[in-house]
């Protein structure tokens, strides 16, 4: 699968990858805070942004998919950041092509498994009446009884655009991904990667506890862990500059 891509910076090549619901628009911001220092790729993920829609989403396809476009542009190898489920596409990057990795940056997701639970998100989505739509923000009233999070809210009301200019769609392919959403939780596991590793978590955020990093040394044990304090899940958004001195530190250019 050919994936959407944007490409600005030069120097060692740095692949960006978004999470669950989101596409490459929501790492424009810290992509050029980092394009000072890295040849920065941001990608739309299958089933997300401008990239193809597919009935198959999982680990193994998404990673298939980054390679070949690394293989498109001709980058044996590069740094690899990932958000969430884009986290773990990163990991098994590194668990399967570890040849392929300089460095990893994961942000906010471990290599564990998770349990669903997106069900409010879907039923939110599912309950927007998208031919009653005048503006995207109309949509919101629609979500509201279900996703409670205003910044939730707004984040995914991004990926509405007009396709005909007579109704609204979505830019994710939700059917695609609320059928294979059991995938999107699943471990990352057997492996013992010897790049080094950043785990960068948000402190207001549950993904990675502390519990959890004997486990993930285990398999990244050249890894590190760093806070990032006040914010959540979407920490990029929350502090882009704490998060993109973060790795800019880690990767090697303060």
């Amino acid at each position: 699968m050919k994936l959407n891509f944007k490409r600005f910076g030069e120097g060692e090549p740095l692949i960006v990858l978004h999470g669950l619901l989101g596409m490459l628009d929501n790492w424009q911001g810290p992509g050029k805070l980092l394009s000072d220092a890295y040849d920065v790729i941001i990608v739309d993920l299958r089933n997300h942004g401008h990239s193809p829609h597919s009935d198959l989403h999982d680990y193994d396809s998404m990673v298939e998919d980054v390679l070949a476009l690394m293989d498109d542009l001709g980058i044996p190898t590069a740094h690899v950041l990932g958000h969430s489920m884009g986290g773990k596409v990163a990991m098994a990057l590194a668990q399967h092509f570890p040849e392929r990795l300089r460095k990893l940056i994961v942000a906010d997701i471990a290599p564990k498994y998770y349990p669903v639970h997106h069900q409010k998100i879907f039923d939110g989505l599912r309950a927007v009446q998208l031919s009653q739509l005048e503006k995207r923000s109309d949509a919101e009233a629609y979500m509201l009884p279900h996703i409670a999070e205003p910044g939730v809210r707004q984040f995914l009301m991004k990926s509405l655009y007009h396709p005909d200019r007579k109704s609204f769609a979505w830019r994710f392919n939700l059917d695609g991904l609320e059928a294979n959403i059991e995938r999107v939780g699943q471990a990352i596991d057997e492996m013992d990667f010897e790049g080094e590793t950043l785990f960068l978590r948000g402190g207001r955020s549950d993904y990675i506890l502390d519990e959890d990093w004997a486990d993930i040394k285990v398999l990244f044990p050249h890894s590190y862990l760093m806070t990032i304090d006040g914010v959540g899940h979407w920490l990029h958004a929350e502090k882009p500059n704490e998060f993109v001195a973060a790795v800019k530190d880690f990767l090697g250019n303060t």
